[in-house]
């Protein structure tokens, strides 16, 4: 493919340099922004536990500073790299209007089919029926009690979007140029795999189990919060869009980790797994035709795909379309 070609195809991007140097510049940047937003987590000496409000109002801080500056990094990697993405670095970033209603409300509900059997689980274990549900819903003072709850506004709000934005939106964009999108989406979540390792200097300093639990806790916390990044890392790449991502991470930190065991040993087993196996054979079933590009306009990503020249770029393509 021509420069000229590639241009156009990719909606006005300059050409992408070659070689191993913006593989490097793109691995040292994204390291350097994972640093940074680990490290604004410990700028704050203190003795107490991390789920302290005090604790958490001071991280709140740091890590918001972090994400507001976390565009710089993108923009210094382009002036290094000399890489020109032809749309602007907000853009680039999923801030964008268009095809934002189908972006906000597919991912999400692709994400509760995923979740069918816990959701299930819940609503049969849940001492309200729906009325009781849609009441407290729907009821201010519900909402007012969360916003005041600095642990719901980490969990919930915070945590979602500062992660999404810092190892989704401002990685993805700094690696595709280098692998390509397929790679793109199963290396980025390493980065904020080993990021949440950081929990481990905490759970040892207050003794909070033995060594070999709490790094066998870590081991199997890698491993869901990496395949969790590959997914939402797929619907930003698939959406470009950073409001699916940020509203999935959310959802998934409000339900929690599927309590498989506790569905094998449920009154009524057989039907909670049956919902369990349906929400993970529907979830596959529907992953590409609800994150089908068509639906989100122009995906801004796809400009710097089109003009990597690897041998993923075929898998980069049905990406984008």
């Amino acid at each position: 493919m021509s420069e000229e070609a590639a241009a156009a195809a990719g909606g006005g991007a300059g050409p992408v340099p070659s070689g191993s140097g913006l593989c490097w510049a793109s691995l040292f940047f994204c390291l350097s922004l994972a640093c940074a937003y680990v490290g604004s987590l410990y700028v704050w000496k203190s003795h107490l536990p991390r789920d302290h409000p005090a604790v958490i109002k001071r991280r709140f801080t740091s890590v918001l500073i972090v994400s507001s500056l976390s565009p710089v990094f993108i923009w210094a990697w382009k002036e290094v790299t000399g890489v020109k993405p032809g749309t602007s670095l907000l853009t680039l970033m999923g801030f964008r209007l268009e095809g934002i209603v189908p972006a906000t409300l597919l991912p999400l509900l692709l994400t509760m089919v995923l979740f069918l059997g816990p959701l299930i689980q819940l609503s049969m274990d849940c001492p309200w029926d729906l009325v009781d549900g849609l009441k407290v819903a729907f009821d201010p003072g519900f909402w007012a009690l969360c916003v005041t709850d600095m642990r719901w506004l980490r969990n919930q709000v915070i945590a979602p979007f500062t992660e999404e934005l810092v190892f989704r939106a401002c990685m993805l964009p700094m690696l595709v140029p280098c692998t390509g999108l397929g790679p793109a989406i199963f290396t980025c979540p390493l980065f904020f795999g080993v990021a949440h390792f950081h929990h481990v200097i905490e759970q040892l300093r207050f003794r909070q189990g033995s060594k070999a639990n709490i790094f066998l806790s870590a081991a199997f916390q890698f491993s869901y919060t990496a395949v969790f990044g590959a997914y939402t890392a797929f619907i930003f790449i698939r959406t470009g869009h950073l409001t699916g991502p940020v509203l999935c991470h959310s959802f998934c930190n409000l339900v929690g980790f599927p309590a498989v065991g506790a569905a094998l040993e449920h009154p009524q087993r057989i039907l909670v797994v049956f919902f369990y196996l349906l929400g993970v054979v529907l979830f596959l079933l529907l992953l590409h035709p609800m994150t089908e590009p068509a639906f989100f306009g122009h995906l801004p990503i796809c400009s710097l795909s089109r003009l990597t020249l690897t041998s993923s770029s075929h898998s980069s393509f049905s990406l984008c379309s």
